[in-house]
Protein backbone atom coordinates (compact mmCIF):
# COMPACT_ATOMS: atom_id res chain seq x y z
CA UNK A 1 0.00 0.00 0.00
CA UNK A 2 2.42 2.31 0.90
CA UNK A 3 4.92 1.90 -1.70
CA UNK A 4 1.91 2.62 -4.28
CA UNK A 5 1.69 5.97 -2.91
CA UNK A 6 5.63 6.34 -2.98
CA UNK A 7 5.74 5.22 -6.99
CA UNK A 8 2.73 7.68 -7.62
CA UNK A 9 4.56 10.36 -6.09
CA UNK A 10 7.75 10.03 -7.68
CA UNK A 11 5.76 9.64 -11.10
CA UNK A 12 3.98 13.06 -10.20
CA UNK A 13 7.49 14.62 -9.07
CA UNK A 14 9.54 13.10 -12.60
CA UNK A 15 6.71 15.02 -14.96
CA UNK A 16 7.44 18.30 -12.77
CA UNK A 17 10.90 17.59 -13.16
CA UNK A 18 10.55 17.32 -16.84
CA UNK A 19 8.73 20.12 -17.46
CA UNK A 20 10.99 22.37 -15.75
CA UNK A 21 14.01 21.35 -17.98
CA UNK A 22 11.49 21.63 -21.57
CA UNK A 23 11.21 25.73 -19.87
CA UNK A 24 14.76 26.24 -19.32
CA UNK A 25 15.67 25.11 -22.92
CA UNK A 26 13.43 28.10 -24.14
CA UNK A 27 15.18 31.34 -24.29
CA UNK A 28 13.75 34.79 -23.71
CA UNK A 29 14.71 38.57 -25.26
CA UNK A 30 13.76 41.50 -23.65
CA UNK A 31 13.95 44.91 -24.92
CA UNK A 32 16.16 47.14 -22.59
CA UNK A 33 14.89 50.59 -21.24
CA UNK A 34 17.52 53.56 -20.76
CA UNK A 35 17.38 53.90 -17.44
CA UNK A 36 15.49 57.07 -16.18
CA UNK A 37 15.79 58.77 -13.09
CA UNK A 38 12.35 58.16 -10.86
CA UNK A 39 10.46 61.43 -10.88
CA UNK A 40 8.25 59.90 -8.20
CA UNK A 41 10.13 58.02 -5.25
CA UNK A 42 7.99 54.96 -4.29
CA UNK A 43 6.81 54.23 -1.01
CA UNK A 44 7.65 51.54 1.14
CA UNK A 45 4.31 49.88 2.64
CA UNK A 46 4.99 49.51 6.71
CA UNK A 47 4.61 46.13 7.51
CA UNK A 48 1.70 44.73 8.19
CA UNK A 49 2.54 44.48 12.50
CA UNK A 50 3.52 48.27 12.15
CA UNK A 51 0.43 49.28 10.23
CA UNK A 52 -1.25 47.32 12.95
CA UNK A 53 0.16 49.72 15.26
CA UNK A 54 -0.47 52.48 13.70
CA UNK A 55 -3.64 52.73 12.59
CA UNK A 56 -5.99 54.35 14.89
CA UNK A 57 -8.19 52.73 17.15
CA UNK A 58 -12.01 52.02 17.19
CA UNK A 59 -13.42 54.15 20.37
CA UNK A 60 -16.34 51.31 20.66
CA UNK A 61 -13.70 48.55 20.02
CA UNK A 62 -11.72 49.38 22.65
CA UNK A 63 -14.55 50.03 25.04
CA UNK A 64 -16.18 46.95 24.61
CA UNK A 65 -13.52 44.38 24.99
CA UNK A 66 -13.28 45.95 28.56
CA UNK A 67 -17.01 44.79 29.01
CA UNK A 68 -17.66 42.35 31.65
CA UNK A 69 -21.44 40.75 29.86
CA UNK A 70 -22.89 40.41 27.37
CA UNK A 71 -25.67 42.89 28.68
CA UNK A 72 -23.00 45.48 28.86
CA UNK A 73 -21.57 45.21 25.73
CA UNK A 74 -25.78 45.59 24.50
CA UNK A 75 -25.94 48.84 26.17
CA UNK A 76 -22.32 50.07 25.29
CA UNK A 77 -23.93 49.99 21.74
CA UNK A 78 -26.85 51.59 22.40
CA UNK A 79 -25.17 54.48 24.11
CA UNK A 80 -22.79 54.81 21.53
CA UNK A 81 -25.28 55.05 18.81
CA UNK A 82 -27.27 57.43 20.87
CA UNK A 83 -24.34 59.94 20.85
CA UNK A 84 -24.52 59.33 17.32
CA UNK A 85 -21.57 57.46 16.08
CA UNK A 86 -21.76 55.52 13.13
CA UNK A 87 -21.60 51.49 13.58
CA UNK A 88 -19.88 49.73 10.95
CA UNK A 89 -18.56 46.18 10.71
CA UNK A 90 -15.83 46.43 13.01
CA UNK A 91 -18.35 47.59 15.65
CA UNK A 92 -20.80 45.03 14.94
CA UNK A 93 -17.71 42.56 14.97
CA UNK A 94 -16.38 43.58 17.89
CA UNK A 95 -19.93 42.91 19.68
CA UNK A 96 -20.57 39.79 17.70
CA UNK A 97 -17.52 38.18 19.38
CA UNK A 98 -18.37 39.45 22.88
CA UNK A 99 -21.89 37.91 22.92
CA UNK A 100 -20.75 34.72 20.99
CA UNK A 101 -18.19 34.14 23.46
CA UNK A 102 -20.66 34.37 26.16
CA UNK A 103 -22.94 31.96 24.05
CA UNK A 104 -25.56 34.50 24.16
CA UNK A 105 -27.09 32.88 20.36
CA UNK A 106 -30.23 34.85 20.67
CA UNK A 107 -28.53 38.33 20.39
CA UNK A 108 -25.87 37.34 18.03
CA UNK A 109 -28.91 36.47 15.23
CA UNK A 110 -30.53 39.63 16.07
CA UNK A 111 -27.56 41.63 15.57
CA UNK A 112 -26.72 39.52 12.32
CA UNK A 113 -30.09 40.33 11.28
CA UNK A 114 -29.28 44.26 11.60
CA UNK A 115 -26.24 43.52 9.68
CA UNK A 116 -28.14 42.07 6.94
CA UNK A 117 -30.67 44.34 6.86
CA UNK A 118 -28.27 47.22 6.76
CA UNK A 119 -26.18 45.59 3.78
CA UNK A 120 -23.34 46.32 5.51
CA UNK A 121 -19.82 44.61 3.54
CA UNK A 122 -18.79 41.81 6.06
CA UNK A 123 -14.91 40.01 6.02
CA UNK A 124 -15.41 35.83 6.30
CA UNK A 125 -13.40 35.93 9.21
CA UNK A 126 -16.27 36.79 11.65
CA UNK A 127 -18.30 33.77 10.22
CA UNK A 128 -15.46 31.32 10.65
CA UNK A 129 -15.33 32.36 14.43
CA UNK A 130 -18.80 32.00 14.89
CA UNK A 131 -18.21 28.68 13.34
CA UNK A 132 -15.83 27.47 16.09
CA UNK A 133 -18.22 29.35 18.82
CA UNK A 134 -21.41 27.02 17.81
CA UNK A 135 -19.10 24.30 17.72
CA UNK A 136 -18.21 24.38 21.31
CA UNK A 137 -21.50 24.87 21.80
CA UNK A 138 -22.83 21.92 20.18
CA UNK A 139 -24.77 24.00 17.43
CA UNK A 140 -23.73 22.50 14.72
CA UNK A 141 -26.37 22.45 12.38
CA UNK A 142 -26.56 26.37 13.49
CA UNK A 143 -23.14 26.38 12.12
CA UNK A 144 -24.02 24.92 8.41
CA UNK A 145 -27.24 26.98 8.36
CA UNK A 146 -24.68 30.08 8.82
CA UNK A 147 -22.72 29.10 5.92
CA UNK A 148 -25.33 28.57 3.64
CA UNK A 149 -26.61 31.71 4.34
CA UNK A 150 -22.83 33.81 4.28
CA UNK A 151 -23.43 35.23 0.68
CA UNK A 152 -27.09 36.46 2.20
CA UNK A 153 -24.75 39.32 4.55
CA UNK A 154 -22.68 40.77 1.56
CA UNK A 155 -19.86 38.58 2.32
CA UNK A 156 -17.99 35.97 -0.48
CA UNK A 157 -17.80 32.67 0.64
CA UNK A 158 -13.76 32.07 0.48
CA UNK A 159 -12.41 28.46 0.65
CA UNK A 160 -10.52 29.37 4.12
CA UNK A 161 -14.59 29.51 5.12
CA UNK A 162 -15.52 26.19 3.73
CA UNK A 163 -12.58 24.70 5.22
CA UNK A 164 -13.12 26.16 8.34
CA UNK A 165 -16.38 24.88 8.52
CA UNK A 166 -15.22 21.67 7.42
CA UNK A 167 -13.05 21.26 9.70
CA UNK A 168 -15.57 22.08 12.64
CA UNK A 169 -17.69 19.15 11.47
CA UNK A 170 -14.77 16.49 11.55
CA UNK A 171 -14.09 17.90 15.05
CA UNK A 172 -17.58 17.67 16.16
CA UNK A 173 -17.42 14.00 15.00
CA UNK A 174 -20.01 15.06 12.13
CA UNK A 175 -18.22 13.32 9.19
CA UNK A 176 -20.96 12.69 7.46
CA UNK A 177 -21.77 15.85 7.08
CA UNK A 178 -18.18 17.06 6.12
CA UNK A 179 -17.72 14.23 3.30
CA UNK A 180 -21.19 15.45 1.81
CA UNK A 181 -19.86 19.04 1.95
CA UNK A 182 -17.22 18.13 0.66
CA UNK A 183 -18.46 16.19 -2.24
CA UNK A 184 -20.24 19.25 -3.48
CA UNK A 185 -17.48 21.83 -3.30
CA UNK A 186 -16.97 22.51 -6.74
CA UNK A 187 -20.62 22.70 -7.37
CA UNK A 188 -20.15 25.77 -4.44
CA UNK A 189 -17.46 27.40 -7.04
CA UNK A 190 -14.60 25.69 -4.54
CA UNK A 191 -11.26 23.87 -5.71
CA UNK A 192 -10.03 22.11 -2.65
CA UNK A 193 -6.66 22.66 -1.73
CA UNK A 194 -4.34 20.71 0.41
CA UNK A 195 -5.50 22.00 3.71
CA UNK A 196 -9.27 20.64 2.61
CA UNK A 197 -7.58 17.37 1.93
CA UNK A 198 -5.97 17.60 5.36
CA UNK A 199 -9.14 17.93 6.73
CA UNK A 200 -11.35 15.05 4.96
CA UNK A 201 -7.68 12.72 5.84
CA UNK A 202 -7.87 13.42 9.57
CA UNK A 203 -12.00 12.62 9.30
CA UNK A 204 -11.34 9.51 7.84
CA UNK A 205 -8.17 8.37 10.44
CA UNK A 206 -10.35 9.50 13.41
CA UNK A 207 -12.94 7.04 11.85
CA UNK A 208 -10.39 4.23 11.78
CA UNK A 209 -10.97 4.07 7.99
CA UNK A 210 -7.10 4.57 6.80
CA UNK A 211 -8.01 2.73 3.41
CA UNK A 212 -10.09 5.76 2.84
CA UNK A 213 -7.77 8.15 3.94
CA UNK A 214 -5.54 6.72 1.69
CA UNK A 215 -8.19 7.08 -1.47
CA UNK A 216 -8.37 10.75 -0.57
CA UNK A 217 -4.47 10.82 -0.81
CA UNK A 218 -4.38 9.20 -4.10
CA UNK A 219 -7.19 11.57 -5.33
CA UNK A 220 -4.73 14.73 -4.26
CA UNK A 221 -2.01 13.62 -6.25
CA UNK A 222 -5.25 12.70 -9.47
CA UNK A 223 -5.75 16.31 -8.77
CA UNK A 224 -2.25 17.84 -8.99
CA UNK A 225 -2.61 18.85 -5.29
CA UNK A 226 0.73 18.21 -3.55
CA UNK A 227 0.76 16.76 0.08
CA UNK A 228 2.01 18.88 2.50
CA UNK A 229 3.74 17.91 6.27
CA UNK A 230 0.76 18.48 7.43
CA UNK A 231 -0.74 15.59 4.91
CA UNK A 232 2.29 13.24 6.23
CA UNK A 233 2.28 14.32 10.08
CA UNK A 234 -1.72 12.64 10.04
CA UNK A 235 -0.96 9.63 8.64
CA UNK A 236 2.30 9.12 10.73
CA UNK A 237 0.60 9.97 14.00
CA UNK A 238 -2.30 7.79 13.38
CA UNK A 239 0.55 4.73 12.73
CA UNK A 240 2.80 5.61 15.28
CA UNK A 241 -0.56 5.72 18.12
CA UNK A 242 -1.49 2.66 16.44
CA UNK A 243 2.06 1.32 17.32
CA UNK A 244 2.78 0.86 13.70
CA UNK A 245 6.26 2.21 13.81
CA UNK A 246 7.46 1.00 10.79
CA UNK A 247 4.63 2.17 8.47
CA UNK A 248 5.59 5.20 10.36
CA UNK A 249 9.24 5.51 9.73
CA UNK A 250 8.66 4.52 6.37
CA UNK A 251 6.20 7.30 5.93
CA UNK A 252 9.07 9.69 7.30
CA UNK A 253 11.76 8.36 4.88
CA UNK A 254 9.40 8.63 2.33
CA UNK A 255 9.38 12.59 2.69
CA UNK A 256 12.51 12.96 2.77
CA UNK A 257 12.72 11.64 -0.28
CA UNK A 258 10.46 13.78 -1.83
CA UNK A 259 11.85 16.96 -0.55
CA UNK A 260 9.54 17.53 2.45
CA UNK A 261 10.64 18.45 5.72
CA UNK A 262 9.78 16.90 9.19
CA UNK A 263 9.29 19.20 11.34
CA UNK A 264 8.75 19.51 15.06
CA UNK A 265 5.78 17.77 15.36
CA UNK A 266 6.69 15.04 12.89
CA UNK A 267 9.22 13.65 15.70
CA UNK A 268 7.04 14.82 18.30
CA UNK A 269 4.39 12.14 16.81
CA UNK A 270 6.90 9.56 16.35
CA UNK A 271 8.41 9.93 19.85
CA UNK A 272 4.89 9.77 21.28
CA UNK A 273 4.39 6.18 19.38
CA UNK A 274 7.56 5.02 20.72
CA UNK A 275 6.41 6.26 24.23
CA UNK A 276 3.52 4.68 24.14
CA UNK A 277 5.38 1.42 23.41
CA UNK A 278 7.44 1.96 26.88
CA UNK A 279 10.68 3.11 24.48
CA UNK A 280 10.89 6.57 27.10
CA UNK A 281 14.85 6.21 25.78
CA UNK A 282 14.63 5.86 22.39
CA UNK A 283 12.47 8.49 21.87
CA UNK A 284 14.45 10.65 24.27
CA UNK A 285 17.31 9.40 21.69
CA UNK A 286 15.28 10.95 19.08
CA UNK A 287 14.66 14.44 20.13
CA UNK A 288 18.25 14.93 20.71
CA UNK A 289 19.10 13.47 17.21
CA UNK A 290 17.20 15.73 15.43
CA UNK A 291 19.73 18.63 15.53
CA UNK A 292 21.47 16.12 13.28
CA UNK A 293 19.27 15.70 11.03
CA UNK A 294 18.79 19.84 10.40
CA UNK A 295 15.95 19.92 12.94
CA UNK A 296 16.19 22.06 16.18
CA UNK A 297 13.78 20.25 19.47
CA UNK A 298 11.22 22.27 20.62
CA UNK A 299 9.04 22.51 23.04
CA UNK A 300 6.67 20.19 21.39
CA UNK A 301 9.28 17.18 21.95
CA UNK A 302 10.11 18.21 25.15
CA UNK A 303 6.11 18.28 26.13
CA UNK A 304 6.02 14.34 24.72
CA UNK A 305 8.40 13.09 27.15
CA UNK A 306 7.23 15.16 30.47
CA UNK A 307 3.50 14.03 29.05
CA UNK A 308 5.05 10.34 29.66
CA UNK A 309 7.04 10.62 32.67
CA UNK A 310 3.72 12.30 34.43
CA UNK A 311 1.35 9.23 32.92
CA UNK A 312 3.66 6.49 34.98
CA UNK A 313 3.92 8.77 38.26
CA UNK A 314 7.73 9.66 37.91
CA UNK A 315 6.69 13.28 38.56
CA UNK A 316 9.88 14.32 40.11
CA UNK A 317 11.95 12.46 36.53
CA UNK A 318 9.49 14.75 34.58
CA UNK A 319 9.95 18.02 37.15
CA UNK A 320 14.24 17.22 36.45
CA UNK A 321 13.64 17.35 32.68
CA UNK A 322 11.81 20.63 33.03
CA UNK A 323 15.11 21.87 34.51
CA UNK A 324 17.19 19.96 32.06
CA UNK A 325 15.33 22.03 29.41
CA UNK A 326 15.53 25.23 31.29
CA UNK A 327 19.92 25.06 31.40
CA UNK A 328 19.63 24.37 27.55
CA UNK A 329 18.14 27.14 26.88
CA UNK A 330 14.36 26.43 26.78
CA UNK A 331 12.03 28.86 27.57
CA UNK A 332 8.93 26.64 28.86
CA UNK A 333 5.68 27.88 27.98
CA UNK A 334 2.12 27.61 29.67
CA UNK A 335 1.57 23.95 27.68
CA UNK A 336 4.88 22.49 29.18
CA UNK A 337 3.84 24.35 32.85
CA UNK A 338 0.02 22.32 32.43
CA UNK A 339 1.00 19.12 31.53
CA UNK A 340 2.98 19.34 34.46
CA UNK A 341 -0.01 21.17 36.90
CA UNK A 342 -2.26 18.43 35.41
CA UNK A 343 -0.87 15.34 36.67
CA UNK A 344 0.50 16.99 40.39
CA UNK A 345 -3.51 17.43 40.27
CA UNK A 346 -4.35 13.86 39.67
CA UNK A 347 -1.86 12.48 42.20
CA UNK A 348 -3.63 14.68 44.59
CA UNK A 349 -0.65 17.59 45.19
CA UNK A 350 -2.53 20.54 43.94
CA UNK A 351 -0.56 22.43 46.80
CA UNK A 352 2.60 21.36 44.62
CA UNK A 353 0.54 22.46 41.34
CA UNK A 354 0.14 25.78 43.04
CA UNK A 355 3.45 26.43 43.26
CA UNK A 356 4.33 25.78 39.90
CA UNK A 357 1.31 27.99 38.83
CA UNK A 358 3.58 30.65 40.65
CA UNK A 359 6.84 29.88 39.20
CA UNK A 360 4.89 30.18 35.38
CA UNK A 361 3.71 33.60 36.02
CA UNK A 362 6.71 34.66 37.84
CA UNK A 363 8.54 33.43 34.27
CA UNK A 364 6.05 35.88 32.62
CA UNK A 365 3.39 33.53 31.26
CA UNK A 366 -0.58 34.26 31.92
CA UNK A 367 -2.28 30.94 33.18
CA UNK A 368 -4.98 30.20 30.57
CA UNK A 369 -8.23 28.90 30.73
CA UNK A 370 -7.13 24.99 31.33
CA UNK A 371 -4.63 26.30 33.64
CA UNK A 372 -7.21 27.72 36.10
CA UNK A 373 -9.76 24.58 35.60
CA UNK A 374 -7.19 21.82 36.45
CA UNK A 375 -6.32 23.97 39.57
CA UNK A 376 -9.95 24.62 40.91
CA UNK A 377 -10.67 20.77 40.26
CA UNK A 378 -7.28 19.87 42.03
CA UNK A 379 -8.07 21.55 44.57
CA UNK A 380 -11.78 20.60 45.11
CA UNK A 381 -10.43 16.70 44.64
CA UNK A 382 -8.26 17.16 48.04
CA UNK A 383 -11.35 18.87 49.62
CA UNK A 384 -9.22 22.45 49.84
CA UNK A 385 -12.55 24.38 48.94
CA UNK A 386 -11.05 27.33 50.42
CA UNK A 387 -8.03 26.85 48.11
CA UNK A 388 -10.21 26.01 44.71
CA UNK A 389 -12.47 29.36 45.75
CA UNK A 390 -9.31 31.98 45.55
CA UNK A 391 -7.99 29.99 42.80
CA UNK A 392 -11.69 30.75 41.07
CA UNK A 393 -11.47 34.65 41.71
CA UNK A 394 -8.56 35.01 39.84
CA UNK A 395 -9.85 32.71 37.06
CA UNK A 396 -13.14 34.71 36.82
CA UNK A 397 -10.96 38.05 37.37
CA UNK A 398 -8.60 36.77 34.04
CA UNK A 399 -12.48 36.35 32.22
CA UNK A 400 -12.03 32.58 32.31
CA UNK A 401 -14.91 30.37 33.00
CA UNK A 402 -15.08 26.87 34.77
CA UNK A 403 -17.36 23.95 33.66
CA UNK A 404 -20.61 23.64 35.25
CA UNK A 405 -19.37 20.48 37.44
CA UNK A 406 -16.40 22.59 39.49
CA UNK A 407 -18.99 25.17 39.83
CA UNK A 408 -21.36 22.32 41.67
CA UNK A 409 -18.38 20.81 43.26
CA UNK A 410 -17.21 24.20 44.98
CA UNK A 411 -20.98 25.22 45.74
CA UNK A 412 -21.71 21.65 47.38
CA UNK A 413 -17.85 22.00 49.40
CA UNK A 414 -18.22 25.55 50.27
CA UNK A 415 -21.43 25.28 52.14
CA UNK A 416 -20.13 21.39 53.94
CA UNK A 417 -17.24 23.73 55.09
CA UNK A 418 -19.54 26.36 56.68
CA UNK A 419 -18.43 28.96 54.11
CA UNK A 420 -21.96 30.42 53.02
CA UNK A 421 -20.54 33.46 51.71
CA UNK A 422 -18.33 31.77 49.34
CA UNK A 423 -21.19 29.09 48.16
CA UNK A 424 -23.44 32.34 47.50
CA UNK A 425 -20.51 34.43 45.81
CA UNK A 426 -20.31 31.08 43.20
CA UNK A 427 -23.91 31.06 42.85
CA UNK A 428 -24.12 34.66 41.23
CA UNK A 429 -21.39 34.27 39.64
CA UNK A 430 -23.54 31.49 37.62
CA UNK A 431 -26.34 33.09 37.35
CA UNK A 432 -24.36 36.05 36.03
CA UNK A 433 -23.26 33.18 33.26
CA UNK A 434 -26.49 31.67 32.79
CA UNK A 435 -25.58 28.52 34.07
CA UNK A 436 -27.81 26.69 36.41
CA UNK A 437 -27.20 23.59 38.69
CA UNK A 438 -29.48 20.65 38.10
CA UNK A 439 -31.52 19.14 40.83
CA UNK A 440 -29.38 16.20 41.38
CA UNK A 441 -26.60 19.04 42.70
CA UNK A 442 -28.93 21.63 44.01
CA UNK A 443 -29.68 18.78 46.87
CA UNK A 444 -26.86 19.05 48.62
CA UNK A 445 -26.36 22.74 48.86
CA UNK A 446 -29.94 22.94 49.98
CA UNK A 447 -29.59 19.97 52.70
CA UNK A 448 -26.13 21.71 53.95
CA UNK A 449 -27.76 25.16 54.26
CA UNK A 450 -30.92 24.11 56.06
CA UNK A 451 -31.14 20.53 57.06
CA UNK A 452 -33.50 18.10 55.58
CA UNK A 453 -36.68 20.97 55.43
CA UNK A 454 -35.80 20.56 51.55
CA UNK A 455 -38.66 23.14 50.47
CA UNK A 456 -38.22 25.96 52.64
CA UNK A 457 -34.35 25.77 52.72
CA UNK A 458 -34.49 26.02 48.76
CA UNK A 459 -36.25 28.98 49.15
CA UNK A 460 -33.36 30.20 51.72
CA UNK A 461 -30.32 29.69 49.12
CA UNK A 462 -32.56 31.53 46.50
CA UNK A 463 -33.02 34.52 48.52
CA UNK A 464 -29.60 34.84 49.86
CA UNK A 465 -28.49 34.72 45.92
CA UNK A 466 -30.72 37.53 45.00
CA UNK A 467 -29.80 39.53 48.25
CA UNK A 468 -25.82 39.21 47.49
CA UNK A 469 -26.64 40.11 43.70
CA UNK A 470 -28.15 43.17 44.18
CA UNK A 471 -25.48 44.28 46.81
CA UNK A 472 -23.30 43.95 44.26
CA UNK A 473 -24.86 45.41 41.91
Amino acid sequence: MFHSRAKALQAQSNSLVHWTNLTNLQTYHTLRRPNKPNTKPRRERPHRAAAKLLRKPIPFVSDVKQTHGPEDALSLFREYHEMGFKHDFPSYSALIYKLARNRNFEAVETILGHVRDRNIHCKDTLFIALFQHYAKAHLINKAIQLFHEMNTYNCVRTLQSFNSLLNVLVDSDRFSDANEIFGRCSQMGFRPNSISYNILIKGWLKKGEVEEAWKVFDEMLERKVQPSVVTYNSLIGFFSRKGELEEATGLLEDMRQKGKYPNAVTYALLMEGLCMMGKFEEAKKMMFDMAYRGRKPRLVNYGVLISDLGRRGKIEEAKALLHEMKKRRFKPDVVIYNILINFLCKEGRATEAYKVLIEMQVGGFEPNAATYRMMVDGFCQIHDFEGGLKVLIAMLKSRHCPRLETFGCLVTGLLKCGNVDGACFVLVEMVNRNLELCCDVWEAPVVAACGEDSIAGNRDVDNIVVQKKRKRQ
